[in-house]
């Protein structure tokens, strides 16, 4: 199950905290320093490009060089646990996504960072949501025609995942319409996109940046969308809402994480440097350019979203059955 930090751990390290925080964020002196951004992905990524934006943005209105590290493996799980284990000194930041702090708390036994007590939300950055694909030669032109497929054939039904994430999407819209995917796992989602060309899955739910070249050049089908609007690069593609199950809402997002413990006075800062990046229009062409959507949210409402989402999530990996050991 998720730790949690004991009471006892709690009072001995507040000493040790306060006195942290009036060395290195008294006086008004943060940042004094060069900071570091933990991406806990390969470069190149959505997470990854949002991240070096942010870090650009910080360099210039903080006057201290803000640099990306890349910190890949474990389902995130090293990048992310590497940020809740530093100082809480606003000098070690996360550019984590719903993977490592939704998904991972409830699809794993055991975790070595608790979401929500040993990390601070600052503020999301970037919001997508996800595809329900088909091979562009595929029989199903309508997530009806694919519903009555799957029920009639549940046998020859399947679909592809790379991540927790991505499964418990799946997983999610196996309940809501009584059908029953059978998961195949892949690697990344290329490689699903591939199986999908081949014929070798039935369907899959991916998020946009991944796919769009594949769209654009009539190897996939879109049937849906699972955010509560049609998006404005794909107008033709209707929302799940509209394609009759409005309860498969899925918009997964990347965000601004600091350790827990970190001063008010930083979080709050480093927010409003989140909301000016997110206002600018390069930042904003940068990021729709990836079919996502640039947002920001204040360190109250994100921590909201998170624990809202982590009750739904729990709900359907119960359901569903699944569990990963660590």
């Amino acid at each position: 199950m998720v730790t949690r930090r004991g009471l006892a751990g709690l009072v001995a390290a507040g000493s040790f905290m306060r006195t942290a925080r009036a060395q290195d964020a008294g006086e008004g002196g943060w940042p004094d320093r060069p900071l570091r951004i933990v991406v806990p992905y390969a470069p190149g990524g959505t997470n990854d490009i949002a991240a070096r934006l942010l870090a650009q943005h910080l360099t210039e209105a903080l006057a201290q060089p803000a640099v990306v590290e890349n910190r890949p493996g474990a389902q995130a799980i090293v990048g992310t646990e590497l940020v809740a284990r530093s100082r809480p000194d606003g000098y070690t930041l996360l550019v984590g996504a719903s993977g490592p702090i939704v998904f991972n708390a409830v699809t794993y036994d055991r975790l070595s960072y608790d979401p929500l007590n040993d990390l601070v939300p600052v503020s999301q950055l970037v919001s997508f949501p996800l595809m329900l694909l088909v091979a562009a030669d595929s029989p199903h032109r309508t997530v009806a025609d694919l519903v009555r497929f799957a029920k009639a054939h549940p046998e020859r039904s399947n679909y592809g995942s790379p991540a927790a994430s991505f499964q418990l999407a799946a997983e999610l819209f196996n309940l809501r319409a009584g059908t029953r995917f059978t998961y195949v796992a892949y690697r990344g989602s290329a490689e699903v996109a591939t199986a999908l060309f081949a014929g070798d899955i039935t369907m899959a739910l991916l998020d946009t940046a991944p796919v769009v070249g594949a769209l654009a050049a009539g190897r996939l089908r879109a049937l849906a969308v699972t955010s509560d609007q049609r998006l404005p690069s794909h107008p033709e593609v209707p929302t799940m809402a509209e394609a009759g199950y409005p309860d498969v809402r899925v918009v997964l997002w990347t965000g601004l994480f600091a350790p827990g413990g970190t001063p008010a006075s930083i979080v709050y800062r480093l927010h409003g440097e989140v909301v000016r990046l997110v206002q600018a229009p390069a930042y904003r062409q940068r990021i729709e350019a990836l079919v996502s959507r640039p947002i920001s949210s204040t360190p109250t409402a994100f921590r909201a979203t998170i624990a809202r989402e982590i009750a739904l999530w729990r709900d359907v990996a119960r359901s569903a059955g699944i569990r990963f050991e660590r």
